[in-house]
Parts: structure tokens; sequence; C-alpha cells
């Protein structure tokens, strides 16, 4: 079930739902809108050009209130909110139509694990032939979370654990 604004304000206010920094206008009829951090990395190119899931790879870290996607660039980005999802709480990012329309495709995989905590990863692609100016702080997408019928019984405890930051791939501890 996908929870109301309603739902979503009992959440916050037992405390079981904890979003930081959170404004009330962010909250919309089914959904949390997700506002752009100021935190971007960008994938390091490798000596002889193929990413290896098994080798970590690097990151140029890069912090500013902007940042210039220039096209076909893909970079990640933060959200600035921190979140501490319950047990029994799973969420969905998405990306706003109006970007969408602009050739801004915005990801983080979909999808936010039941008892995650951290800032959300977000995947950053300009399909334009035109750079897009990217601000810290505006709004970039929603969050919509579903109750799941019962708590999870190994609730998310990975490799993104509290994350802060545009958080790279960690594939490679897989192996």
């Amino acid at each position: 079930m996908i929870l109301s604004d309603g739902e979503i304000y009992k959440l916050l206010k037992e405390g079981s739902l904890q979003i930081e920094p959170l404004d009330k206008i962010q909250i919309q009829p089914a959904s949390v809108d997700i506002r752009l951090g100021n935190t971007f990395c960008v994938l390091e190119d490798t000596s002889n050009g193929i990413i290896k899931l098994q080798d970590e790879v690097n990151y140029k870290t890069i912090v500013t209130d902007k940042y210039l996607l220039l096209p076909g660039q893909f970079i990640l980005a933060t959200t600035m909110e921190y979140f501490k999802l319950p047990n029994d709480l799973t969420a969905f990012v998405e990306g706003r139509s109006s970007l969408g329309r602009l050739g801004l495709f915005i990801q983080n995989a979909g999808w936010v694990d039941p008892g995650f905590e951290g800032e959300i990863t977000l995947e950053l692609f300009n399909a334009n032939r035109c750079a897009i100016e990217l601000q810290a702080g505006y709004r970039l997408g929603q969050l919509v979370f579903a109750r799941m019928q019962e708590a999870a019984l190994h609730p998310y405890a990975g490799k993104y654990q509290k994350q802060k930051g545009a958080t790279g791939s960690r594939v490679f501890m897989d192996f």
C-alpha cells in the first residue's frame, strides 16, 4: 500500500520515519519531494578503458552548490535529505516529469530497502544536446513510500548503510 500524506505525517510525528532536513511543503499527496544535495561524483577513467566489476574504481568528488551537467554526461549526486526507514517500509525514487522532458534522467536503481538509513545516491544522466545547470536544494524527484505486510526479517544492513554524500559503486565488495 502506497502511503498518503496523512500517513507520512503520522510516521514522521511518531519518529518511526525520519527525514532531515524536511520542510512541510515537500510532503505531497502520496510522496515526499527530494532535493539535490551539494556532493557530486564523477567516475574517473581507467587506464585501459575497461571497468571490471570485481575491481574498485575511483571517483572524483566535487562539493559545490552548482554543477553543469554536460550533454551525454553521467554523474552521481546525493539528496539533501537524510532518511531513516523503519523495517516495514520501503520506498521508490521517482524523477520529475518536468526534468525528464529536458533530458535529465534521474535514477537510484529505483528502490530503497526497509531499514535503510542515509542520504540517497542518485544517478543522473543528461540525454540532451545542451548542458543542464544543477543547483543544490532544487527539487529533483520524489520518494514514494509503501508499507509492507510485515516487517522485514532482515532489514537493510548493506554496504551503503548510513552513507552521506554521493557514494560510488561498491560492487567490488560482492566478490
